[in-house]
């Protein structure tokens, strides 16, 4: 069902630039236009105005290319979601469910392996009846063997944080960072707040648990 619900997304949008369906309840414009989006780069598949050659053929051999493009990002998007999008839901929900393990507020989940959790926190909440809502998401950076915090966004269309890390930790890193939150191993908090790392996971989660009482 869940997969059935993403691939609905898949040809939703399509459809809807296709009928001239604006995306937003506005009649402000946005204020930025996105052009490599499906639509878009199958509708520069159609022949060049400036193409002496129109012919019937050449037609068809650019159709051709559009449903080969079109097809391709159909297979991959069938791929993404049963090789990644249904394992990680069913990750997101169990480290949802544990959150209380982690702080008794309720507003801190930590990933017991990294897993693309943005695209699931939002339904999941909803469906779990998650009150109060999760403001920091922990885990650990693979790269580095360090940990991150950082603070979910409003909406999954949105750059805003529920609570961003405190203002007075913006843009700060290392050992200024540390003396400042009275937190060890304090690495960065990015300017905006809504990420930050620590040496270790306790760190973290002292920067989570900070940041709430702030």
């Amino acid at each position: 069902m869940f997969i059935g619900i993403s691939f609905s997304c898949f040809y939703q949008a399509i459809d809807a630039i296709d009928n001239g369906i604006n995306q937003f309840d506005t009649d402000k414009p946005p204020r930025y236009v996105n052009n490599t989006n499906l639509s878009s780069r199958v509708g520069r598949l159609n022949l060049d105005w400036m193409d002496p050659n129109q012919s019937p053929e050449k037609e068809n051999e650019a159709f051709q290319q559009a449903m080969a493009l079109a097809g391709s990002e159909f297979l991959d998007s069938v791929r993404f979601h049963a090789k990644s999008w249904l394992p990680a839901r069913s990750i997101v929900m169990e480290c949802i469910a544990d959150r209380y393990d982690t702080d008794p507020s309720g507003e801190i989940m930590v990933l017991k392996r990294f897993t693309p959790w943005k695209l699931h926190i939002f339904e999941l909440e909803e469906e779990m009846k998650v009150d109060p809502p999760i403001k920091y998401v922990l885990y650990e950076d693979d790269r580095g063997k360090r940990w991150r915090v950082q603070a979910v966004a409003i909406s999954p269309d949105r750059f805003e944080s529920r609570k961003p890390l405190p203002a007075q930790w913006r843009g700060l890193t290392d050992d200024e960072l540390s003396k400042e939150a009275g937190i060890p191993g304090c690495i960065f908090v990015h300017i905006s707040g809504f990420t930050g790392g620590n040496q270790t996971y306790e760190g973290a989660l002292a920067m989570a648990r900070t940041a709430l009482k702030i």
